[in-house]
């Protein structure tokens, strides 16, 4: 199989093993919940596929570009009667979308305080949902555009249920204005997009279309189950924490400025806003080692004990995943791309292990046959 068609099939299966797991959390019950029919089911996939905050992530736009349309492709293809092989075409087809447009508005998104992923989330499931739909190209555009009024999503919501709901909802709505497209409602894409008071006057950010630069070749998968942009200081800790922790002195964690935006938490007060806290994830490191799911039922008062003594500094001249710990203004470890990174990918031995540490043996060759019906591939996912 092509290189290229391989990683739309690892990162799917990595969004399936965090969708299994995930579903059994308390926001994507509620999203199941609350919601009806095919949008609602939409909304509660990618809900669970997100809420652990373990799913691949693209740092050129720093966005979670299977969030939302990998739960478009699969419940959806699943109420056409379609088959994986259709939701692996259309997913890789919404994945390049919101890759494209997430990457074009990096970092003004992030800088004005938008998700990214919920941003651009819209765009991304819609055009998966008419890639399954069949939709003609200009039935398509419209589908795009109804999908842009629905963008929105903000990165205060990090740190709580309401960070994977938006997800949850960004998903549904791009599904939905597909569906539209499909009854024969119309809308100007150019207009939408780029035209005065259209998504880039109000977003702040450009707009694009996939360009031929793919973004699953720069896709990461996680190897920890919390924001991206902390995994090099846990990394850095992991590589120091063999010298022993010192009981007193300065420890210091230097990160690129958008890590700091994106994880800003000092003092967590949930396993939630934990996933989201340099100092408390640097000291959970260096005392407890690698973070896993587990480690965010609650927040352990020791870990917390440390990392208030854990200050965290930007610099603007680091890589935006890179980060370096300093201990008594003397720097102990470096790293410039986590495991898990384009640079550092997870190998076969590692995947399995993440998949099985989330789904059991549940999604064991989930996607080796390409004309199995998407139904039954849900039906393990999400019962």
């Amino acid at each position: 199989m092509p290189a290229v068609a391989e990683g739309y099939r690892v990162a799917f299966s990595d969004w399936l093993a965090c969708a299994f797991r995930g579903a059994s959390e308390a926001p994507a019950r509620a999203a199941l919940e609350a919601g009806e029919g095919v949008s609602g089911r939409v909304a509660a996939a990618a809900t669970a596929g997100h809420v652990l905050d373990y799913d691949d992530t693209y740092p050129p736009g720093l966005a979670h570009l299977s969030a939302p349309t990998a739960p478009a492709a699969l419940v959806l293809g699943a109420e056409l009667g379609a088959s994986v092989g259709d939701v692996l075409d259309a997913y890789a087809a919404g994945f390049e979308a919101i890759g494209a447009l997430s990457r074009a508005g990096h970092p003004a998104l992030y800088e004005r305080g938008w998700h990214p992923t919920t941003v651009c989330g819209p765009l991304g499931a819609a055009v998966a949902a008419s890639r399954l739909l069949g939709l003609e190209q200009a039935e398509q555009r419209s589908a795009s555009a109804l999908a842009l009024l629905r963008s929105g999503g903000l990165r205060s919501g990090f740190g709580s249920a309401g960070k994977s709901l938006q997800v949850g909802m960004a998903a549904a709505a791009g599904v939905d204005a597909a569906r539209l497209a499909a009854t024969g409602v119309e809308a100007d894409l150019e207009r939408v997009a780029r035209g005065p008071g259209g998504f880039e006057d109000a977003v702040g950010a450009a707009f694009s279309e996939p360009d031929g630069r793919l973004a699953i070749e720069e896709n990461w998968i996680k190897a920890y189950p919390c924001c991206l942009q902390t995994h090099g200081a846990i990394e850095a800790a992991l590589a120091a924490s063999g010298d022993g922790v010192p009981e007193a002195g300065r420890i210091e964690v230097l990160v690129h400025p958008v890590s700091r935006q994106a994880a800003p938490i000092d003092a967590p007060a949930d396993g939630l806003e934990a996933k989201f806290s340099i100092p408390y994830l640097t000291a959970f490191a260096l005392l407890r080692g690698r973070p896993v799911v587990e480690s965010f039922a609650s927040v352990d008062a020791a870990i917390g004990e440390l990392g208030a003594r854990i200050s965290v500094a930007t610099d603007s001249g680091l890589r935006e995943s890179e980060a370096v710990l300093n201990l008594e203004g003397k720097e102990v470890a470096r790293i410039e791309a986590a495991l898990g990174s384009p640079q550092r990918p997870m190998d076969a031995a590692a995947l399995g292990r993440k998949r099985n540490e989330l789904a059991g043996d549940a999604l064991e060759r989930a996607l080796d046959d390409l004309d199995r019906p998407a139904e039954e591939l849900l039906a393990v996912v999400l019962p």
